[in-house]
């Protein structure tokens, strides 16, 4: 092979590569967001599960599991973007708080229609803070569907919630902390 065609291969192969990557950059992204984010502990906190930039979305399902010892899992209600192209039926399977999981929500327009296109709010979880740290929010059992049923790839974005304590805590604990500090100085002087 002389180096013409050395080159040329090489160039091929780059040209392929870029383009699945940017292929795989142009997919559709499952996401959460938070409200609010950090949650504060014995507050409610409600999670929006979003797609953006999803093309002809005909209907989904997605289960999504978290922490027991941070998050309590109260209800799941239907997001507005698959039923702004028509009449839907959504549900979910189960919450399930000793494992950690909201199984099997799911949402699909009904009839012969296109699918949605752009981006927005799919569903929406509420959670009671029941603890303090960092919970991984984490999507399985994804699957969508586009108006012909096939299905469309996703990418997924995890972002983990934040729970911290009351503020309150945090003054007495710095209200308690000067107290020792004027003591021990009371102390020593």
């Amino acid at each position: 092979m002389n180096s013409w065609q050395a080159w040329n291969n090489r160039l091929l192969i780059a040209l392929l590569l870029g383009a699945a990557s940017a292929q795989a950059l142009a997919a559709p992204v499952l996401s959460v967001s938070a409200t609010p984010n950090p949650a504060v502990l014995g507050s409610t906190v409600d999670l929006s599960v979003l797609i953006a930039d999803v093309s002809d979305l005909y209907g989904y399902q997605f289960s999504l599991s978290f922490d027991t010892g941070v998050l309590r899992a109260t209800g799941v209600t239907e997001g507005a973007f698959l039923g702004s192209g028509g009449n839907t039926v959504s549900g979910y399977g189960s919450i399930d708080n000793t494992t950690g999981a909201v199984s099997f929500v799911y949402n699909t327009l009904v009839g012969p229609s296109a699918g949605v296109s752009g981006g927005g709010a799919l569903a929406h979880i509420r959670f009671d803070v029941i603890g303090v740290g960092s919970t991984p929010l984490t999507f399985s059992d994804a699957l969508f569907l586009d108006s012909r049923l096939g299905e469309v790839a996703v990418r997924i974005e995890s972002t983990p919630l934040q729970a911290v304590p009351e503020p309150e805590a945090y003054l007495m604990l710095g209200v308690g902390l000067v107290g020792l500090a004027a003591l021990r100085r009371r102390r020593i002087g």
